[in-house]
């Protein structure tokens, strides 16, 4: 389906829940309000949304979170949404903590790919940024586990000042490693309003000081945020997401539903078309579509991350989906 600007829009994002085992200062408050469990679309719902976005043309969908992970039964969601025709991939973006033992039964229920939440590879900053008591991972191995498993693996990393000496370090995990490392600029949503920003810019000057040959790529992925960066000394690629000093809302491709079943056409505005209500009343398929439809039709032309306006969205990125 095309939106009123004729952007074909093939790529919806689920988040399952608004919980976390991490604390990540950007993302949400260390002492959160959690909804209710009522509050939360079961996956029943979920799948019969996907179902209805796929005859619209949804072809890919990305489960988030919060943390994916604390939701008992992922791996049953992923195998309800493989069973969806028109669905050709099933991702998740998740923050790796429970990641190694959830592999096995994700994949076997059909997952395709998954993106890992690495702010940076040092546990002192890692535990400051997460406020996590446990142990971090062992990145390289959770990778290549990953990588094992037939699972196309990206990295995502907040650019942040606390971590700028480290985004070498980070980036290094493509070395060896065929994973794209992609650094995101942090947007003025939520929590991440009171945190200093840094830019794409910036991280590519520092990593050309190590990798002097990186050169944009030509295989642009369809809809993709990222502009990927190649080295002959890398394996993977560096990919940078520049929502805030280059945006790349012109071919914006993706829609988000909220774990309470808020259908938004775009991350950074408050609007938004309650599902749940529709669902929970006895809605038919054919309403659910057409209020659907016009929630897309109607996506914004561009964010206004960067405008002062009331329209803006107010809630952490937790409880609208990260």
């Amino acid at each position: 389906m095309k939106d009123q600007f004729a952007r074909t829009i093939n790529y919806l994002r689920i988040s399952i829940t608004d919980r976390c085992n991490l604390r990540c200062f950007y993302c949400m408050p260390h002492q959160p309000e959690h909804l209710c469990h009522r509050d939360i679309l079961s996956y029943e719902e979920i799948a019969r949304i996907a179902a209805l976005a796929a005859s619209l043309g949804i072809t890919k969908i990305r489960i988030t979170g919060g943390e994916p992970l604390v939701r008992k039964g992922c791996a049953e969601l992923v195998a309800m949404l493989k069973q969806i025709s028109g669905i050709e991939t099933v991702a998740i973006t998740t923050n790796g903590t429970l990641l190694e033992h959830a592999l096995p039964e994700l994949c076997r229920a059909g997952l395709d790919a998954v993106n890992i939440s690495i702010d940076t590879t040092q546990e002192a900053t890692w535990r400051s940024i997460t406020g996590y008591d446990g142990n971090m991972p062992d990145w390289p191995d959770l990778l290549q586990q990953c990588i094992g498993y037939g699972l196309k693996t990206k990295v995502n990393a907040v650019l942040l000042s606390e971590t700028r000496n480290q985004w070498t370090e980070l980036a290094a995990l493509a070395e060896h490693l065929p994973v794209d490392i992609r650094f995101i600029e942090q947007m003025p949503i939520g929590q991440g309003k009171s945190s200093e920003s840094e830019t794409a810019q910036n991280v590519l000057q520092e990593l050309r000081k190590q990798w002097p040959d990186l050169h944009p790529t030509e295989d642009m992925e369809n809809g993709s945020p990222a502009r990927y960066y190649q080295s002959k000394k890398l394996s993977g690629r560096i990919g940078l997401i520049a929502a805030m000093s280059n945006p790349f809302c012109s071919t914006c491709n993706r829609i988000r539903l909220t774990s309470t079943g808020q259908l938004k056409p775009c991350l950074s505005y408050g609007q938004c078309t309650d599902l749940r209500t529709l669902l929970r009343s006895g809605a038919s398929d054919e309403k659910l579509l057409s209020v659907m439809g016009q929630c897309i039709y109607e996506k914004p032309q561009r964010h206004c991350l960067a405008a002062k306006t009331d329209k803006a969205e107010q809630q952490t990125m937790n409880r609208i989906g990260g």
